[in-house]
């Protein structure tokens, strides 16, 4: 056979190093076969010297190169094209959307994570906790209600018992006295309640848990609210010191509730830590949810000869549009020192637009219904996902 300009490669994929039967499975090869058909491994019998590693690698590097960089330009300049190549068939010249968007996922909540004021809660919080050691404690009185505009004074913190008297002086606070006095009377009747509940908790406390794993209507509040002042107060260090101090029950309800508890106080102590553990858990939320969303693509396009999963590399490719207008926006804001994410989501408005009339084909009317629909459906599971994370992290933590 000849050696056509085609076939001749450098390095171990030369024509004087292929062989007639794959190293690998077995497959018999022609000379012609860069790679077997059967395994994928290069055909080649030459012996590997640290150049060949070289040589690959930088190899591969330009063709991940390649990849990215038609993938960039196509989804930024091409709206709903590089969905259309990619379920024609024209998948070699483009990244995989689903480990694309992981990246811009990771890389997006990494920088917004890093370059943020959150953690100064943390600190917030433990000069508010030295305060309150070294007796300054700065927290209003639960027996005195805040009154506005009073004798021209703003926010003013007035005990309860001087209402009346103050009310005399002040003529547009008599109109209001007897609401003062029924809101003076709800205040008292819940400090008192919640007086007598804390009195009967610290002073029984394995006599008051019993009570509660007795009562069937016992709420899964109740408990947390018990375990929450028992690690304030004796310092519970794990569910089975719990059971032994107080007789709490090994059951799966008093466990979740004893560990809830403990993730509450953690993520009290330290608010900024939490949010930002939480955010950084945000990109493994929207694969759950993006799922979900394509249904209803699925469902608004059912005429439509696209599969589901056609549906969902068309979400994944503009999610991942998406997280690139966010980055850029953290870097402009970070440059600039402004806040442009308002802008560069009104950017991702006008391409979603497009990418749906281009990719589905269809009027603009039709489209701009089920641009609308669409993106309030998005938005709310986008929105029920994130109060969910929220708050299964606080009882998590």
């Amino acid at each position: 056979m000849g050696k056509g300009k085609g076939l001749i490669t450098k390095g171990r994929y030369e024509l004087r190093f292929r062989g007639n039967q794959c190293l690998n499975c077995g497959h018999p090869l022609d000379i012609s076969d860069k790679y077997c058909p059967n395994c994928s491994q290069a055909n080649s019998t030459k012996k590997l010297v640290l150049k060949d590693f070289l040589d690959e690698f930088f190899s591969s590097l330009v063709n991940y190169d390649s990849k990215l960089l038609k993938t960039l330009y196509t989804l930024l300049v091409k709206p709903g094209t590089i969905t259309k190549d990619y379920i024609a068939g024209k998948r070699v010249s483009y990244t995989n959307p689903f480990r694309f968007l992981l990246s811009l996922a990771f890389i997006y909540f990494l920088l917004f994570t890093y370059d943020n004021d959150l953690y100064k809660l943390d600190q917030l919080k433990l000069d508010e906790k030295i305060r309150d050691n070294g007796n300054l404690n700065f927290s209003v009185d639960p027996s005195a209600i805040r009154i506005d505009s009073l004798n021209g004074n703003e926010n003013i913190v007035v005990p309860l018992g001087q209402i009346d008297s103050l009310a005399k002086e002040d003529p547009r606070l008599s109109e209001n006295l007897d609401q003062l006095d029924s809101l003076n009377v709800f205040i008292q009747e819940n400090i008192e309640r919640e007086r007598i509940s804390d009195s009967l908790m610290l002073a029984d406390p394995k006599q008051y848990f019993g009570k509660l794993q007795n009562e069937k209507k016992t709420s899964f509040a109740d408990k947390l609210e018990f375990f929450i002042a028992m690690i304030r107060k004796d310092s519970l260090s794990s569910f089975e010191e719990a059971q032994e101090k107080y007789g709490v029950k090994a059951s799966l309800g008093n466990r979740i509730s004893y560990n809830a508890s403990k993730s509450v106080l953690k993520a009290l102590a330290q608010p900024g830590t939490w949010l930002n553990d939480t955010i950084s858990q945000l990109p493994f939320i929207v694969f759950f949810f993006l799922p979900i969303f394509t249904i209803f693509i699925w469902v608004v396009y059912i005429r439509k000869k696209y599969t589901y999963t056609d549906h969902l590399i068309f979400s994944f490719h503009n999610q991942s549009l998406l997280f690139i207008l966010l980055i850029l926006s953290l870097i402009v804001d970070g440059v600039f020192n402004i806040t442009s994410a308002g802008l560069f989501l009104l950017v991702f408005g006008v391409y979603l637009y497009k990418a749906m009339r281009n990719f589905y084909g269809q009027g603009r009317f039709k489209t701009i219904v089920k641009y609308i629909f669409l993106n309030t459906v998005f938005a709310f599971l986008a929105l029920l996902s994130i109060i969910l994370l929220f708050t299964g992290s606080v009882f998590t933590y």
